[in-house]
């Protein structure tokens, strides 16, 4: 079965989110306290000027969102099949870790909008008898995809019992 292990989220996000911050700062005309125009050291007298979201240019928005998304959800967004249990985790802030046994699976199903069939890309949902709802794994390659929705239906299939 196709694998994808969790991967280690701390340090790198924390990183990138904190030079990200700096730098939209810096686009946006304001400085920490106490830093000089030059980035030498200052003297304390310059005093930084809040930086608000709405005055932001949205190019300044849009390249910090494309420089740390695809990092953060690399990072955090996980999933893992194996003979015994589909494992996801997703989450920007509230991260979130379901597992859910094969004899529990009910469905699986594969999706493929238009920008997902521009890029070679595929969703999967695995519905289970749980009150919290499917288990999504979103922005897959085509072929991964594929192969994830037969090896778990055909394992699905191979369990006994009603997957209630």
């Amino acid at each position: 079965m196709s694998r994808t292990y969790l991967n280690r989220p701390g340090v790198r996000v924390l990183a990138a989110l904190a030079s990200t911050a700096i730098a939209t700062l810096y686009a946006a005309g304001g400085a920490p306290a106490g830093a000089a125009p030059g980035g030498g050291p200052g003297n304390g007298t310059q005093r930084a000027r809040p930086v608000q979201l709405a005055k932001l240019p949205p190019g300044v928005l849009a390249a910090a969102h494309l420089v740390v998304m695809p990092q953060w959800r690399y990072r955090v967004h996980r999933w893992e099949a194996t003979p015994e249990a589909m494992y996801t985790q997703s989450g920007w802030f509230n991260q979130e870790r379901r597992i859910a046994p094969i004899s529990r699976i009910q469905t699986v199903d594969s999706e493929r909008g238009p920008l997902e069939q521009l890029f070679g890309l595929a969703n999967v949902t695995v519905t289970t008898a749980s009150a919290a709802g499917p288990l999504r794994i979103h922005g897959l390659d085509r072929d991964t995809a594929q192969r994830l929705v037969d090896d778990l239906t055909a394992s699905a299939q191979a369990m006994r019992g009603d997957a209630t």
